[in-house]
């Protein structure tokens, strides 16, 4: 069983995506989450604005509310979203967001063990209070529309690297999804990521690419609009807001020194999501 373990650390070592086979039967209750979402999105704009985000960026997310690679997009995203904390919960949602909430958080923190053993750390080393102990766990549920055209800026999502530890995420059977293996090349090359029946897909964050000194790199994606709707429910996991986010000690040396500053994880995730949202204001009634 070690042996095992210590393999499988090893293989995400060198991966920018992982896909999971899911086993267990509980964690089909993504599936049932995917179903409920289509509920929420499917309700009128009117209603949906009544919760809408708000300064913390818990709530609805309208259609353009987020651009994430304004160098190639003329306008937003063509997404719709909705943001879950462990705050906050929809009402008559609260069985079903609650039991996904918690069964996604445990994989998470399960996955966080094994970047820890390929960092050669303790496994429990992101288990302290102030990293996973008590962490920044939001769920958020995404419908995408319309046709994107990458040669006219118009995307389902922009490109993108996510700004935390790792995204667990559960999608439908529409493509659309892509990532960029090597975000340093110029031209990028994109690769659709297959939709697996009984799978998450796992993207690492920023913030873990600054704790491992660059040996993981945040995973570069973006989302292609085909036509159809589209939904997915990615799981975003961070350390605590107090947290102070240094590179490790066994991801630095002499000839290896740090590449990142020190910052604390709530100052570079407020700097994140004020550069990808439009202000609120816009919203307000004149």
């Amino acid at each position: 069983m070690e042996n095992k373990t210590q393999e499988e650390a090893s293989t995400i070592k060198v991966s920018s995506l992982t896909c999971i086979d899911l086993a267990n039967p509980n964690f089909q209750q993504s599936a049932v989450s995917l179903k409920q979402s289509k509920k929420f999105f499917a309700l009128p704009l009117e209603e949906k604005m009544k919760v809408l985000r708000n300064e913390n960026h818990r709530g609805y997310s309208p259609v353009l509310d987020q651009i994430l690679d304004p160098e190639n997009q003329v306008d937003g995203d063509y997404k719709e979203s909705f943001f879950i904390g462990i705050e906050v919960v929809l009402p008559g949602w609260r069985a079903t967001m609650e039991k996904y909430h918690q069964e996604a958080l445990r994989v998470c923190k399960a996955i966080a063990r094994l970047l820890a053993l390929a960092l050669d750390l303790d496994t429990n080393y992101f288990d302290k209070p102030e990293m996973l102990g008590n962490p920044i766990a939001v769920m958020r549920l995404l419908r995408y529309e319309g046709m994107s055209d990458p040669l006219k800026g118009i995307f389902g999502c922009g490109a993108h690297s996510d700004y935390g530890m790792l995204t667990l995420l559960a999608t439908d059977s529409v493509t659309g999804l892509q990532i960029c293996k090597d975000k340093d090349v110029k031209p990028r090359k994109w690769e659709y990521v297959p939709s697996i029946k009984g799978a998450y897909i796992v993207n690492l964050g920023d913030l873990l690419e600054r704790w491992s000194n660059g040996i993981f790199k945040s995973t570069l994606h973006r989302v292609l609009g085909n036509g159809q709707d589209r939904y997915s429910i990615p799981f975003f996991i961070e350390p605590s807001h107090d947290c102070l986010v240094e590179c490790l000690p066994t991801c630095q040396s002499e000839n290896n020194l740090p590449k990142y500053p020190a910052i604390k994880c709530s100052t570079f995730l407020t700097q994140r999501y004020q550069q990808s949202h439009v202000n609120l204001s816009i919203y307000k009634q004149p």
